[in-house]
């Protein structure tokens, strides 16, 4: 019997901007609307998905550490 792990996979949808004025070296932003805060760029197209991949798993690892130390959400109102 195979007891291997499955790993799980999701989709998430990214917004690619391409930003060829920006100062500096990285020309392309990305963005993930799912995930408020997660973004990340690149200098290629190439490197800037690569990058927000790793952007994903630090914000889902983030996400869980918060849930283990039984955090929780408040909403205030000004």
């Amino acid at each position: 019997m195979n007891h291997a792990k499955r790993s799980r996979k999701t989709l998430f949808e990214v917004v690619v901007t391409h930003c060829p004025d920006s100062p500096g070296p990285y020309k392309y932003a990305v963005e993930v609307p799912a995930l408020p805060g997660c973004f990340s760029d690149g200098r290629t197209e190439q490197e800037a998905l690569k990058n927000v991949k790793e952007a994903i798993a630090l914000y889902l690892s983030t996400r869980r550490d918060q849930r283990r130390k039984k955090s929780h959400l408040v909403e205030i109102t000004l």
